[in-house]
């Protein structure tokens, strides 16, 4: 399988400057940052995109073509494939903190069982299926991701492929994922959100969740209008209804320690964190 470059900028057209920004790939590290057991991590981009969105899992999913992603500050996301969810992404937090304990492009191998209580799933059978999908799900992505640090990629997929059945089809006691070695432009220290595992992986698939993440990049969080929420959280929800789920997603937030206050004032929400 080809691997995906990252793409020059108008300012970098030449071939030169081309095939400088492939050594610059080529000479960064293969491993991605570290990180404790107890966190996982995600870039800033990402957390402050609604390309994991927070909609109803009653709601059939969209196919996006070449789509722009909603972002909260500097930087452009385009995405073609399935929509993403809050599911999907607690898939991919934990399957990049395994893919950092080995050299990208390598290959990632856990058991489904390991995998699914990690995430605090039901150990069932539906639990393997849900993981399943979710990785096929990121494999048929397509992402450009552009910004002023990283200038843009080129269809950089989530995963480059991975497998959990043997040719005649039967479940492999070992499901094996490769990442692409261009996810460690993405994961620039400097641009990196770490979070509390047992604290993301309790919250409900939803606004709590997608906020979780969102407020975890900003260490004193500002002032953002309702509106922008919700675009951020891409739920799809009519701005009258949005509110009072958002209330409750407060809420939650402050009960598992997130949060120490929050208030609302003429749409225009303000919160403090705890830690």
């Amino acid at each position: 399988m080809q691997h995906n470059t990252m793409l020059p900028t108008d300012d970098y057209s030449s071939s030169e400057s081309f095939e400088q920004i492939l050594q610059s790939i080529a000479a960064r590290p293969k491993f991605l940052p570290e990180w404790p057991e107890t966190q996982r991590a995600m870039p800033n981009e990402i957390l402050r995109s609604a390309l994991f969105n927070c909609r109803n899992r009653n709601q059939a999913r969209q196919f996006l073509k070449d789509a722009e992603i909603a972002m909260i500050g500097d930087g452009q996301v385009i995405y073609r494939g399935e929509e993403l969810r809050q599911d999907d992404e607690l898939v991919w937090l934990h399957l990049m903190h395994l893919a950092k304990k080995v050299s990208l492009g390598s290959c990632v191998c856990f058991t489904p069982y390991s995998f699914v209580k990690m995430l605090a799933w039901p150990i069932k059978g539906q639990s393997y299926e849900r993981l399943r999908t979710c990785l096929s799900r990121m494999q048929a992505t397509a992402i450009r991701f552009q910004s002023k640090r990283i200038g843009s990629f080129v269809s950089v997929s989530l995963i480059l492929k991975f497998r959990s059945r043997n040719d005649a089809n039967e479940n492999l006691p070992r499901w094996e994922v490769w990442v692409g070695e261009e996810m460690r432009l993405l994961f620039d220290e400097e641009f990196l959100t770490r979070m509390n595992w047992e604290t993301r992986r309790s919250l409900p698939d939803g606004i709590a969740s997608k906020l979780y993440g969102y407020w975890s990049s900003h260490r004193k969080p500002f002032p953002v209008k309702t509106e922008t929420l919700v675009k951020l959280c891409g739920s799809g929800m009519a701005l009258r209804h949005f509110r009072i789920e958002l209330k409750k997603a407060l809420d939650v937030l402050v009960s598992v320690g997130f949060l120490d206050s929050w208030h609302v004032q003429e749409d225009l929400v303000t919160v403090t964190r705890k830690y």
